[in-house]
């Protein structure tokens, strides 16, 4: 496959190394002292681009390989908010072609169908709360990043008092704060769950023991265990 790098930073040096070792071609590789290239044969001959950059210009990418008739790959967050309807009426209606995600990591993946599952569990427990906080690596640009929005959307998708997100601090009950931190250590996921009061599993427990209050006395049958 022939492939063109948009964004030759971390990532995109990452890439070029993944592609040749699976037997791919590197056409063209554009930063940002050779934007012209968008307009060169060597980058209109890709079969499709991958495209890893920043806020500020993903969208400006985008707009430059479709004009080049290129398909893309992108993994750039921070643009949705302004420009995603645009984008997604040009690849629906106008032809164009983008695979985009907030994170192609698989571990990723399977932690935002952990994360939907859990918000439908959560859902039916009104007692309990949910907030997020995420980690960063220093040079990161978008705060919130576009993994936590993705998450943050899924549980949005399934929980019924919760019906926006919002960056730091909740002011209603109907918000999911997001809170947003950096550091220089390895970013990992962590699912916590913190009991600020008991009373939350108070009610289930008196439920128990009034069960148990009025079991007739002179029952025989057997009695049975119950787990909780």
């Amino acid at each position: 496959m022939k492939i063109a790098l948009i964004g030759y930073g971390k990532m995109g040096r990452e890439i070029e190394k993944v592609a040749l070792s699976r037997g791919h071609e590197i056409v063209s590789i554009i930063d940002i002292n050779n934007q012209d290239d968008f307009e060169s044969e060597a980058f209109k001959s890709a079969d499709v681009a991958i495209e890893f950059t920043n806020p500020m210009v993903a969208y400006s990418n985008y707009m430059r390989a479709f004009k080049a008739g290129v398909k893309l790959v992108s993994g750039s967050t921070g643009w949705m908010a302004e420009h995603g309807d645009e984008v997604k009426e040009l690849c629906s209606k106008g032809g164009k072609t983008l695979f985009w995600s907030s994170n192609f990591s698989l571990g990723v993946a399977i932690f935002s169908a952990v994360n939907k599952y859990l918000a439908k569990i959560m859902n039916q427990f009104p007692a309990y709360d949910v907030t997020m906080s995420e980690t960063h690596h220093v040079h990161k640009l978008d705060a919130p990043s576009g993994t936590a929005i993705t998450l943050a959307e899924g549980i949005l998708e399934n929980m019924e008092r919760k019906n926006v997100w919002v960056k730091e601090e909740a002011h209603s009950a109907n918000e999911l704060p997001i809170h947003s931190k950096y550091s220089v250590s390895t970013p990992s996921v962590t699912i916590r769950r913190r009991t600020v009061s008991p009373s939350p599993t108070m009610p289930k427990t008196g439920e128990v023991l009034l069960w148990v209050r009025y079991l007739p006395q002179n029952t025989q049958q057997p009695m049975k265990a119950i787990w909780v």
